[in-house]
């Protein structure tokens, strides 16, 4: 029986936790798909090369215990948590909500982890000195019940950072009370700030890429301000985007107003749109990472050409299964032969 096909027969949250154990088990899942290295998908990305541009968002090993095993699918990156300083069993259940008419999902989890101290000790288990198949970026947000939350950011670059090859500050999850207004003026300057002095001083991290991740529910204004500061705080790239507070009319699942942020494929226009636009306001200076409602290659190229270097998935793996890693790549190197690029390089932001 098909692996995808027999999880969901679980509660959502059940089946998740069902795949970190089933990965655990196999240092190379039965499932996984064999990938060859294709030379046109190379590129160097702030500094890491990568073997290709696709990525495991965060969310899906939060622990970051399976990071090695999910490599082993294909993805030329993956993305550990999100880790928050102290352990947190997040919000109440039911929060993780299928919309399978919709291929979206639904999430309230509220940055359920481990906490730190484990996440690094996971993290140490990998030695990025010896691993050969793949970038292991680390994403990092703030306790609910944080009196300091630019502490908690700190602690987490100087704790997490230097096991990474990158790390992500995500200030844009819709399920952390006050999370959200870190990306706004004022905010955001004092955050990048602080993130550059405590990178500065920390030897280990001289050479870690810092990423922003940001909300697609952000206006033009808003988007301004974050690129500007970006690029003058030295900010390495962003992600974009994070799940959305918005419901599109075209849902039709029954817990389309669930609580939550909504991610999968109801979300790929917009957060399509938001890219373009921040790598317009931007000026084609600092790499992007599309993320938001990938389905197959095609899409993943729609990414690239709209200003992403790099690409993550998250939502198509739980509908598709971990065939969908080998057919997106299959189907993005066909994509740049027809369009006669030698490089995946040559692509990035064409449509903008």
């Amino acid at each position: 029986m098909n692996i995808t096909f027999f999880l969901k027969f679980f509660s959502p949250e059940f089946a998740h936790s069902l795949s970190i154990k089933l990965l655990k088990i196999k240092p190379k899942p039965i499932f996984k798909k064999d990938i060859k290295n294709i030379e046109m998908l190379h590129q160097r990305v702030f500094g890491l090369d990568f073997k290709n541009p696709l990525g495991l968002a965060a969310g899906f090993d939060k622990n970051a215990e399976v990071l090695k095993q999910l490599l082993d699918l294909g993805f030329g990156f993956v993305e550990g948590g999100t880790a928050t300083p102290k352990p947190q069993k997040g919000n109440s259940k039911p929060r993780l909500f299928r919309l399978n008419e919709d291929e979206g999902i639904i999430n309230h989890l509220g940055f359920n982890n481990y906490g730190f101290e484990i996440i690094r000790k996971n993290l140490n288990n990998i030695n990025l000195n010896i691993l050969r198949n793949g970038i292991v970026g680390i994403n990092i947000g703030k306790n609910q019940s944080t009196n300091n939350p630019y502490e908690d950011y700190l602690k987490g670059l100087d704790f997490l950072g230097p096991l990474a090859h990158y790390v992500v500050i995500n200030i844009s999850s819709p399920n952390t009370p006050g999370l959200r207004d870190l990306q706004y003026r004022g905010h955001i300057e004092k955050l990048a700030k602080l993130l550059k002095e405590k990178k500065n001083d920390n030897e280990k991290l001289i050479s870690t890429p810092i990423l922003l991740k940001i909300s697609p529910d952000l206006n033009d204004d808003e988007l301004r301000d974050i690129a500007l500061c970006s690029l003058a705080m030295g900010i390495d790239g962003l992600i974009i985007s994070n799940s959305t507070l918005n419901r599109p009319k075209s849902l039709k699942s029954k817990y389309k107003d669930e609580i939550g942020g909504l991610s999968g494929k109801p979300i790929f226009i917009d957060s399509t749109i938001l890219l373009k636009k921040m790598y317009s306001l931007t000026n084609a200076q600092l790499p992007l990472i599309g993320v938001g409602g990938i389905t197959n290659g095609m899409e993943c190229y729609e990414k690239i050409k709209s200003g992403a270097s790099l690409a993550q998935i998250y939502t198509s793996l739980i509908y598709q299964g971990p065939i969908v890693v080998d057919n997106i790549i299959k189907q993005l190197i066909s994509c740049l032969i027809t369009d006669g690029y030698k490089n995946i390089n040559e692509a990035v932001g064409k449509e903008v």
